[in-house]
């Protein structure tokens, strides 16, 4: 089974000197990095930075970094951070549920994703 996965950043990292950095390796995410994750006291003050902070962990490896952290995390542009959030769903088999509907209009049946968020 494949623990470790290669990528590519999109746009990439820009360290203090200018350097741009694009490659690099993130594992599976364990119980416990989403567990120590949610008692993060960034996290417990802004849940928002929940997904920075995971990332923070699962991120092990990028070309010239000598340490991937939460806050290098945070200084990427944000074309990467969607990039990294979609690659740990997809490599962690995280998958919106979904439902099974027939569109009024022409009787197909098709597989919607379920919103469980509510909007005020």
């Amino acid at each position: 089974m494949e623990t470790v996965y290669d990528f590519t950043l999109p746009k990439g990292y820009m360290d203090s000197m200018g350097n741009l950095h694009r490659k690099g390796k993130m594992r599976l995410a364990t119980a416990g990095d989403e567990i120590s994750a949610t008692r993060d006291p960034r996290v417990l003050s802004n849940p928002s930075y929940l997904t920075i902070v995971i990332l923070g962990k699962v991120v092990t490896q990028l070309e010239g970094v000598e340490m991937v952290t939460a806050n290098l995390i945070e200084k990427l542009f944000t074309a990467d951070l969607a990039f990294l959030q979609d690659m740990y769903q997809r490599i962690n088999d995280i998958e919106p549920p979904t439902m099974e509907v027939v569109c009024p209009d022409c009787g197909k049946i098709h597989q919607v994703p379920i919103n469980f968020t509510v909007e005020g």
